[in-house]
């Protein structure tokens, strides 16, 4: 009896580059980005250590294109992954997070090279913009339950005055200024409708660690409204502080949950406020040495998470656990 030949092992096709990249890598970016930046401005607080925080944006920035790129591939090949994204929360962080990246690479590149800082800040405004719009979308057309407000709603529709950062760099003190009364009330609605809904129902805890979020825009207020030359500069910074002491004494519980992905969203937090406070005391007294020992407290939490996250990308690991759409 003649035998019938085996069939060809079966194979199965690898996918291509970038088609499951997790849009949360831009997270710690993010954070890596806010941390450059404070380091620059410990530059010129202490003095002499300008050059750890150029290092640092010129390593991030190279990060944030490679991830930038790997990204795009998605939407390239199909580009109704990008509903698909925001339909799940680290998806819509990781969205909001790129293009804020873009404007802090902005802000990073204004002292060296205004023009293009510009066209960066720019183009970065204009696709955070409709990615709001596409995310008011999505919200609508999805279920009720996804329209719960969440700090992540700041990343969305309080990031902008990122853009402010820039704007202070380029010697736009106006458009910094008019950027805060424009982000002030969005974030304000935010911190008011997410206090109801904590004291109705605390978040589980695999999602507490967004709530780190919170302390970003007052950070954030503080930093452009003092590069302004804004009156109200202490009272953000003040709040901050307020914010920033909560989490504190609150830290056991919100990282009860162990570490996740989820845990980028403390990183831009953390590298913004060790900017208010380096910023606010310009490295002189007891202000001083608190911002110099909060920098350094960053610098290791915000590398050690984004190492964690990272190290989590090849194989698809950091994809699986966070959801993210295939292209």
């Amino acid at each position: 009896m003649t035998r019938r030949p085996l069939p060809p092992p079966l194979h199965v096709p690898q996918p291509g580059f970038g088609r499951r990249t997790p849009p949360v890598l831009f997270v710690p970016v993010m954070g890596l980005f806010g941390l450059g930046l404070a380091w620059r401005a410990a530059g010129g607080a202490f003095g002499g250590l300008q050059w750890l925080g150029e290092l640092t944006l010129g390593a991030t920035t190279l990060l944030f294109l490679f991830v930038l790129a790997a990204w795009l591939a998605k939407p390239l090949r199909r580009p109704a992954v990008l509903f698909d994204e925001l339909r799940v929360l680290p998806g819509r962080a990781g969205l909001a997070a790129g293009s804020l990246s873009l404007m802090l690479l902005a802000a990073s590149l204004a002292p060296l090279l205004p023009g293009v800082a510009a066209v960066l800040a720019g183009l970065a405004f204009a696709l955070h913009l409709a990615l709001a719009v596409v995310f008011l979308g999505v919200l609508r057309a999805g279920p009720v339950e996804g329209r719960v407000v969440s700090p992540v709603f700041h990343l969305v529709f309080v990031g902008f005055i990122i853009g402010g950062l820039a704007a202070n760099a380029l010697g736009h003190a106006g458009l910094a200024q008019g950027l805060v009364w424009l982000t002030v009330p969005p974030a304000t609605v935010i911190y008011a409708i997410s206090a109801r809904q904590f004291l109705g129902a605390p978040p589980p805890a695999p999602l507490r660690p967004l709530l780190a979020i919170h302390l970003a825009p007052a950070c954030l207020f503080a930093l452009v409204a003092q590069g302004a030359g804004m009156a109200a500069a202490p009272v953000f910074a003040g709040l901050a502080i307020v914010i920033f002491l909560v989490l504190l004494a609150s830290v056991r519980w919100l990282l009860a949950a162990g570490f996740t992905p989820l845990w980028g969203a403390l990183t831009f937090p953390l590298a913004a406020f060790a900017s208010v406070l380096v910023t606010f005391s310009g490295g002189q007294g007891a202000a001083g040495a608190a911002g110099a020992v909060m920098l350094v407290l960053a610098s290791l939490a915000v590398g050690g998470i984004a190492w964690r996250i990272l190290k989590l990308w090849p194989g698809g690991r950091l994809a699986a656990r966070t959801n993210a759409a295939e292209a």
